[in-house]
């Protein structure tokens, strides 16, 4: 089979595709033919070795998938070839066959697309899993999502709205607003041109966002934090401005707000079981048209250095994925 490989951690454009030997299930495993897989900001730091979790070289990268299973190792139960499925195995799924661990593996509804199916386990489980599980997000709440186009933030967009909170979508670009409302957003700033305090004092009437979902980071951390309502709930999901901000300890004291971290591989790891009710309950909503997954740009094998180049420099809105 071909696979994208990572030899040394460097820029994206050092990776290879190679032709390699196809994987054999072992007991408790499978291997599926790759439809789609998802590309994320994660994949992109892992092969700099920017992230917590580095794989031993030589590795491939990509962290989720949708495909076809083609082989069962033993013991495994509820999968067989043929069927359709989503796994997040964190990494292996730019390449033509990905193995994974069967309680990593979740049969798809029945007419599903795949990119669409790449795309919801850690955009979408991520987004779900703080908004409903770390924020406790309800209905008639202001939610602020900053970096509102990208694929954890029109995810966090969309699943406000279908929690029943009203939506300030925050973006730096005017282009990437008009993407967020016809998602759902009620609201929108740009925080490049306007002034983020002042802008949600107005479309707050004061009172600030109930939650804050903030998967940049940066220099926009701190004038969030300080708009905040009383009892207020802040995500901290990523750092896609690139630097980790450092807040004050008086501002969570005076809001009586909290800072929550939203580490969502660590959650599906050790509490599958509600992973999976996330997982379900999301493809419901993509089921009955609830949500409305974006996927804008579909990249072979062969570009998918240029696929996750084009998220470093936050150019993306919505999900791209690789079609091996």
């Amino acid at each position: 089979m071909r696979a994208l490989i990572c030899d040394r951690f460097d820029q994206p454009e050092a990776l290879t595709v190679r032709d390699v030997p196809d994987p054999t299930p072992g007991p408790g495993e499978v291997v599926l033919d790759v439809e789609a897989a998802g590309v994320n900001y994660p994949d992109a730091l892992m092969v700099q070795g920017l992230y917590q979790v580095k794989p031993p070289f030589p590795f491939t990268p990509g962290a989720e998938a949708a495909g076809v299973v083609s082989a069962v190792g033993e013991g495994v139960q509820g999968l067989q070839p043929g069927q359709r499925v989503v796994a997040f195995t964190g990494t292996g799924a730019f390449a033509e066959k990905l193995l994974a661990p069967a309680n990593a593996v979740m049969p798809l509804p029945g007419g599903m697309d795949a990119a669409v199916a790449a795309s919801l386990p850690l955009a979408y489980g991520t987004s779900m899993h703080a908004l409903s599980d770390r924020a406790q997000l309800q209905a008639g709440e202001t939610l602020l999502v900053l970096g509102a186009a990208g694929g954890v933030g029109l995810a966090a967009v969309m699943i406000g709205k279908a929690l029943g909170a009203r939506v300030i979508a925050a973006a730096s670009t005017d282009e990437k607003l008009t993407l967020a409302r016809e998602h759902g957003a009620d609201e929108t700033l740009n925080y490049a041109s306007e002034d983020l305090r002042g802008g949600l004092k107005a479309l707050t009437g004061g009172q600030g966002p109930d939650v804050i979902f903030d998967p940049v980071g940066g220099d926009l951390a701190e004038p969030a934090f300080r708009s905040i309502g009383w009892g207020g709930r802040y995500l901290v999901v990523g750092f896609a401005g690139g630097d980790i901000p450092r807040l004050p300890f008086n501002l969570p004291l005076l809001k009586g707000a909290s800072v929550v971290g939203v580490f969502w591989g660590e959650f599906a790891r050790r509490d599958p079981r509600g992973n999976a009710r996330n997982l379900m309950r999301l493809a419901g909503w993509v089921g009955d048209g609830t949500i409305r997954p974006l996927v804008s740009e579909r990249y072979a094998l062969e570009r998918a250095p240029e696929a996750l180049r084009a998220l470093l420099d936050r150019r993306v809105t919505g999900k791209v994925v690789v079609t091996p």
